[in-house]
């Protein structure tokens, strides 16, 4: 019997913890497989483990003394599920709703695809919207480019097919065991963000193809824990994020031309940030490159 262990993150958001856990008790396994479902609360301050412990004995609590953020509570997880056995394992938000059927067609697509790594699913705008939040993804260093296929986009069956793609999305990504001891945990050099875009990308340098599979279907409270789409915080992390991604991953020729492409596209978003009138995280981006060439210390930062 074959082992796929659940990893959710969580920081606060206890409603939408468990909603989370409600809809993972009633996804399916292939023959074969069995399920695990591990809680890694970032020191919550709204009584979460206790919570989770009273309320589903069924799920592997690990409460960590400290908020280690994205990368750091993850890997934590990550560790320890593998330490246990795991075959597979799956990184989730917190924040989300999975179909009944959401974990079959994930394992089916990496089963058929020996030189496969990792997938992840179809994933909408939350619940019950038809709205695509990820239909695959985009990561080009030479161009300082991520983003999603589709987003914002209804879903009129145009995403239908498994196929390769760039980037995997952090808010569910499933990969196997042998993936996740060669490529490594998520870099949790990363205050927030682009964590899962950077393992992305060492896992294709590794040769692993990364899946789209949009038979799995996932609903996602976009950005449910960090206070908005176009907020400050979010949009000075999201650039420091990006500096340290595209930096590191840049070669050759590349090196030369991310720098005048990310200036660029922060030119540009300044611009739009102002028009819409969102002058506090207009005013965050100007900070941020200030402070990713000064190289300060993104967890001094106060917003």
């Amino acid at each position: 019997m074959r082992t796929l262990t659940v990893v959710v993150l969580a920081w606060n958001g206890l409603p939408l913890t468990r909603e989370t856990l409600d809809s993972l008790a009633r996804c399916r396994v292939p023959g074969g497989w069995q399920l695990r479902v591990m809680l890694v609360d970032n020191a919550s301050s709204d009584g979460t483990p206790a919570a989770i412990a009273a309320e589903y004995p069924w799920v592997d609590l690990l409460a960590l003394p400290e908020n280690r953020r994205f990368a750091g509570g993850n890997n934590a997880g990550l560790e320890r599920a593998l330490a246990a056995g795991a075959d597979a394992v799956m990184l989730l938000n917190n924040d989300v709703q999975a179909e009944p059927g959401l974990l079959e067609p994930l394992l089916a697509a990496l089963a058929d695809r020996p030189d496969a790594g990792a997938a992840a699913p179809l994933i909408y705008h939350a619940a019950p919207t038809d709205v695509i939040w990820y239909a695959g993804g985009r990561c080009d260093p030479a161009l300082a480019h991520t983003s999603h296929r589709g987003i914002r986009e209804r879903d009129r069956g145009q995403y239908r097919e498994v196929e390769e793609t760039g980037y995997l999305t952090g808010c569910c990504l499933l990969a196997t065991a042998e993936a996740w001891r060669s490529v490594g945990p998520l870099d949790d050099g990363y205050f927030i963000y682009a964590e899962d875009a950077d393992w992305s990308l060492r896992a294709r340098a590794a040769g692993y193809a990364l899946l789209f599979v949009p038979g799995a279907r996932l609903w996602h409270q976009v950005s449910a824990s960090s206070g908005g789409d176009a907020n400050a915080w979010k949009t000075y992390h999201r650039l420091r994020a990006n500096v340290r991604l595209f930096s590191r991953h840049a070669r050759g020729l590349a090196r030369a031309t991310w720098p005048l492409a990310f200036l660029a596209q922060q030119a540009a978003l300044w611009t739009l940030l102002v028009a819409r009138g969102n002058f506090t995280a207009a005013a965050a981006v100007p900070r941020a490159l200030f402070d990713a060439v000064s190289g300060r210390n993104p967890a001094e930062v106060r917003l």
